[in-house]
């Protein structure tokens, strides 16, 4: 789960950490008092959207200006206007793709002199099971450009568990980025404070990125990104809390009520299967054969026949998808529940594209009889193989 840039400096101000003061505003009449109640004389207005590179995007729409979602304004009047320009508009950004994000809300908050930009992150390392700091003395809006052409300009290590966050980590860090004087022992601090929210708030990704040395020669988290482990929310109602369901994708979010794990991808091949694996190996044999999948959809080992309905239902809900594949290789799962599902669900929402349906294992034969007896126009496969083929080529006719 991933939370908006104003909530996460809170986070963030609540551990300690030095952020500049800001208000949220979510109506444009609101914009001039709510910029008013900073001290200036430079203010910042930043579109809330929980994607990267707002700074150099740009809006759909003509009324909000050729600037990109990151403005600069010189008295409370500018900043209101600013602010009225963006809320309701879409901005495009490198992470949104073409069809951007709405800008629901706009956050205005003092600006800062900036003497230097670095990059740091904290994330959870998958090789090691760990969590990592990543910094680099280029920080801003090119950091993907850093890591794609100077490798060697970014450092990264992660944290013994038993240890723990130590004093020596924030300097190895502070040392990295070229700090000096009172800024070691301020990146000592906020090395710290920034492993404590962390590990005590389950995150998965920290980034603060630019981490800047202000004009006086001070540290400050200019900006904040985090993203939450989501099983492990059950433990912070605090976080919970902070979900903006209008940023995630609709199907996503129907999904995650069923406790479905969905992904919605860009290809035309809607994929159901039983098992992260199976599924990550359908989508690699749709593409081997020529499509792409539509979806990423485990359904889980202990599906219910409602569970498997509504499973179908978003997948047909995806206007991009031209064909399903439903691949379900019984275990735990049976495959006439699966079977069961898949019936409901088409005589609930109908079947206007190709349905190529594998079965294996627990109960296959009674899935099968199912599935025939049921009048569906159904393509029966035999194996994974053969269902990949057979999807694709109903689907490129």
């Amino acid at each position: 789960m991933n939370i908006h840039e104003y909530q996460a400096k809170a986070l963030l101000r609540s551990y300690g950490a030095p952020v500049s003061d800001g208000h949220v505003v979510t109506r444009a009449e609101e914009a001039k008092t709510i910029a008013g109640e900073l001290d200036g004389p430079l203010w910042v207005v930043k579109a809330q959207i929980h994607a990267g590179g707002r700074g150099k995007g740009h809006f759909m729409e003509p009324e909000a200006g050729e600037k990109g979602g990151v403005r600069l304004a010189k008295s409370v009047g500018e900043a209101a206007e600013e602010t009225k320009k963006m809320l309701g508009r879409t901005l495009v950004t490198h992470q949104t793709g073409p069809a951007g994000k709405q800008v629901g809300r706009v956050y205005i908050e003092d600006g800062s002199g900036i003497s230097r930009e670095l990059y740091l992150a904290l994330l959870v390392d998958r090789q090691t099971s760990r969590i990592a700091f990543v910094c680099s003395t280029e920080g801003g809006m090119d950091i993907e450009e850093v890591a794609a052409s100077t490798p060697d300009k970014i450092l990264s290590f992660s944290i013994d568990p038993v240890t723990g966050y130590q004093g020596y980590h924030g300097r190895r860090i502070a040392f990295a980025l070229g700090l000096e004087g009172k800024q070691i022992k301020q990146c000592v601090t906020l090395m710290g404070q920034l492993y404590k929210c962390f590990t005590e708030k389950d995150c998965e990704m920290l980034e603060i990125n630019p981490l800047i040395v202000t004009d006086a020669g001070d540290l400050k988290c200019l900006d904040a990104k985090m993203g939450f482990d989501s099983n492990a929310l059950y433990r912070h109602d605090d976080i919970l809390a902070l979900r903006d369901e209008t940023e995630e994708d609709p199907k996503e979010l129907a999904a995650s009520k069923y406790d479905l794990n969905y992904i919605a991808l860009d290809g035309e091949i809607g994929c159901m299967v039983n098992g992260a694996g199976l599924a990550m190996a359908t989508m690699d044999i749709i593409k081997l054969y020529g499509a792409e999948p539509a979806n990423f959809l485990d359904v889980g080992g202990g599906a219910t026949k409602e569970k498997v309905t509504e499973a179908f239902k978003i997948i047909t809900s995806d206007e991009n998808v031209k064909g399903i594949l439903v691949n379900i290789f019984g275990g735990i799962m049976r495959c006439d529940v699966i079977a069961e599902g898949v019936v409901a669900a088409v005589k609930e929402v109908g079947l206007k594209v190709p349905l190529v349906v594998r079965l294996e294992g627990t109960n296959v034969e009674k899935g099968k009889e199912i599935i025939n007896g049921s009048g569906l126009d159904v393509i029966a496969a035999d194996d994974l193989s053969d269902a990949a083929e057979k999807i694709v080529k109903a689907v490129k006719g």
